[in-house]
This record gives structure tokens, sequence and C-alpha cells, in this order.
């Protein structure tokens, strides 16, 4: 009962910890998509102009899957604007979250002040995780809040399925961006917001890659951005389960490299 309360006692210290950059990334990407959503219905008239515009630009249209989806509609547009803002934002907000969770400890010489209490290694690495998750599900929800009333007030019709769905996929990415950097922050000891935000930018990179090149395919099984195309979803109005699986088992590789490591390395 003890080692559950202490647990729990980390978990929240955690939370008050980092209260401020949930507030701020999650106002911010919750504005910028608001502002999207508003913005909306003021060029729906240019849109279908628009649309053959973007579809003509070649290589930059294929990367951003332009050229597969109805600009002019409220559902492409959500899909390729809010998509890229919530993706984008929502991973370097999982990366840096967790690429720092560990590490900090080392970093700011408080690892000696919090292993010498009556928990163990384990608990303190799975206290952690849960603090990164919760933050993450909090992110999540708020955001997927917004966006819906900001449809509705903007007089837009609500494609459940289709923004569900999508939020889900980008719920996913961060999550598996998360589990990668988890396990990473294990093993530093020093700076890390680099790191993290390296990770989910080079993602990113990655899967404009995959969609420029049939050769770079192979790609799409490393990025989670593959998976969370806001286009391939509002086409296919369904997640690629191979590919959340692949990105799935990344994840727990991350998180058990956590384990493992951080229960045996030197703590300094």
């Amino acid at each position: 009962m003890q080692n559950i309360k202490n647990s729990m006692v980390l978990v929240q210290h955690e939370l008050r910890q980092e209260r401020t950059a949930l507030v701020v990334f999650t106002a911010a990407v919750s504005f910028l998509l608001a502002v999207c959503i508003f913005i909306f219905p003021e060029m729906k008239g240019g849109m279908d102009d628009m649309s053959g515009l973007f579809a003509s630009m070649g290589s930059f249209t294929e990367a951003f899957g332009m050229d597969r989806v109805n600009f002019g509609t409220f559902l492409g547009f959500y899909a390729v604007e809010c998509g890229n803002i919530l993706g984008l934002g929502g991973a370097l907000f999982a990366a840096l979250c967790a690429v720092s969770s560990l590490a900090k400890e080392e970093r700011e010489h408080t690892a000696e002040f919090l292993l010498t209490h009556p928990i163990s290694r384990k608990r303190v690495v799975a206290g952690k995780l849960a603090a990164v998750v919760l933050e993450v599900l909090v992110f999540n929800l708020c955001v997927y809040g917004i966006s819906v009333v900001s449809i509705a007030l903007c007089g837009e019709e609500i494609a459940w399925r289709e923004v569900t769905l999508l939020h889900t996929a980008y719920l996913l990415l961060q999550v598996e961006i998360a589990g990668i950097c988890f396990g990473i922050s294990a093993f530093l000891r020093r700076k890390t917001a680099g790191v993290g935000l390296g990770i989910a930018v080079s993602f990113y990179f990655l899967h404009l890659i995959a969609n420029l090149s049939e050769k770079a395919e192979f790609l799409r099984y490393i990025t989670p951005f593959s998976y969370a195309d806001g286009v391939d979803i509002v086409v296919d109005v369904r997640l690629d389960v191979g590919l959340v699986l692949c990105g799935m088992l990344y994840c727990i590789v991350g998180v058990g490299a956590a384990f493992v490591w951080y229960g045996r390395k030197d703590i300094a």
C-alpha cells in the first residue's frame, strides 16, 4: 500500500512539473486548429481554384497528399491543414515530455534525493511513464474537444467518424514517439530537448520523403506519421493496422529499454 502511495506521489509531482509545458502546447495547438477551422468558411468560395492549383504543384502536392483529397471540402481541408498542425505539434509535445522524463533527474542533480526514498527504480520508471501517458491523453482530449466545438461553431457538419479516427491516429503517433523518447531518456544524462525535437522532426520529414518516391516506401514502416496521414484516413476511413502494430512495437521496445537500462545504470 505504501509503495502505491509513493508511486502516486511521484506521478503527481511529475504532472506538476510538466503542467506549464502541457498548458502551453495545448493552448498553442488548440488555438492554431481553431483559427484554421474558423477561416475555412471565408475561404470556401475560392477553394476549388486552390485545389486545382495545389494539384498541379508536382512533388510538393504528393508530399502532403493534396493530390488525393478535395481541398475544397472541409474534411479535405481539415485533414491537410489541421492534420499537419496537430501531427507536428503533438509529436513535438510528446517527444519533449518523454525525452526529459528520466534524464532530468541527473541533469538537475535530483536523482540522489529521489532514489533515497523507499521506492524502487522500476516504480520510478513506471511512475514517470504514467505521468507522460497522462499528459499525452489530457493534451489530446482538450484538443479534440476544442476542435469539435470549433467545427460546430463555424457551421460545418461534423464528420464524427473521420474526425475521431484522425485524432485517434495522432494520439497513437504521440504514444509511439513518447515511448521511443522515454527509452532514449534512460540513456541520457545531460541536454535532452534537442534529441526529442530532432526525433519528432526527423519522423515528419521521413514521411514526406516516403510520399515523394516509391523507392522510399519502406520508410513508412519507420515513421509513425505513415499511419497518421490525414489524407489516407479521410479517404480510406480506416487506419493501417499493420503500420500501427509496427509503431506500437517500437513503443514497447523503447519502454522496455527504459525499464531494463534505468534499473542497472550508475546514476550520477
